[in-house]
């Protein structure tokens, strides 16, 4: 009750998260997503139901509201917003432990040095397929995610875009983080284990976790270059065909923008966000100046489309 958790994302493994830590009784949680609900969303994740996407809601006001049906005693803290090196400090500080619910190596590298300089533990996991890995890291005390993958995956990947994702692998995947983090928080030691699972063959494997490397870039040579801001660019989001722009920040006046597009084509805002429909395209600009372009996964038409309707 006494125990902040931070969880970066609320898709499929952050809101099964959200709902758990809520009903664990968690006295704070930080949420934290830079998306907003479709109906697609809704076969895997799991604190979500229609009314929020008929809403067009983002996903972290929505699952804050779901959290305080839940735990009315459960203090909650929403951010609309996609996890920065300019900003991870102010938004997660004062947690005892961090559960990713990501969909990017680019995040999760940016939460393992702010975990690993700042000392504060969290629990890795990541889902596709049928296919999910899970990983606590303890800094000073256990490999960091720089340890065991130096670099993120070369060449294509599966995503929920291609690939697809079970529900059930979610769920599981989220239930093993959560109890992690249970256990940290009520100081006892986690595994220290890579577990992998995949739900359609059945199979649950678990390796120890390699010892700390001493030359690696992180928790070795605390050199922290993601949260310095080294490694910043427009992403794709996973199982979406969708760019994200957040190349720096721009406070937008939405009532305005409202205004100045509606000649342009539909528009629709609300208090989180405005939507706005250049065919075949759909654009969501956030307060903070970030989009997410739909309809695309080349950056340079995603940029142009920016440039063209927000400005350059």
């Amino acid at each position: 009750m006494q125990s902040t958790v931070a969880i970066v994302g609320c898709g499929a493994l952050g809101s099964f998260h959200a709902g758990a830590m809520a009903r664990a009784g968690v006295g704070k949680l930080i949420l934290i997503d830079r998306d907003y609900l479709e109906p697609s969303n809704l076969q895997r994740q799991w604190l979500y139901d229609e009314a929020d996407v008929l809403q067009a809601l983002p996903k972290a006001p929505a699952a804050a509201s779901h959290v305080r049906e839940i735990n009315s005693g459960c203090e909650v803290d929403a951010h609309v917003a996609d996890l920065t090196p300019g900003n991870i400090d102010d938004i997660l500080h004062g947690c005892d432990v961090v559960l990713d619910g990501c969909d990017n190596f680019e995040t999760r590298y940016l939460i393992n040095d702010y975990a690993v300089s700042r000392r504060v533990p969290w629990v890795y996991g990541g889902a596709v397929e049928s296919y999910g890995v899970v990983m606590p890291v303890l800094p000073d005390e256990t490999a960091c995610l720089a340890c065991v993958y130096p670099q993120p995956p070369r060449g294509t990947q599966p995503t929920c875009e291609t690939a697809g994702v079970l529900n059930a692998v979610t769920s599981l995947v989220a239930s093993l983080q959560c109890a992690e983090a249970m256990k940290i928080l009520a100081g006892v030691p986690p595994s220290r284990r890579i577990t992998t699972v995949d739900v359609w063959t059945g199979v649950i494997r678990q390796i120890e976790q390699p010892a700390r490397d001493p030359a690696c870039r992180a928790c070795g040579a605390r050199r922290f270059d993601y949260l310095d801001g080294r490694h910043r660019v427009p992403v794709s989001l996973c199982g979406r065909n969708a760019v994200q722009i957040h190349e720096r920040s721009r406070p937008l006046d939405l009532v305005a923008l409202r205004d100045q597009l509606a000649a342009s084509g539909e528009v629709r805002a609300n208090e989180f966000a405005l939507r706005f429909f250049p065919a075949p395209y759909e654009m969501t600009v956030f307060p903070d100046g970030r989009a997410i372009i739909k309809g695309t996964t080349d950056i340079g038409i995603a940029r142009s489309l920016y440039a063209q309707y927000i400005g350059a």
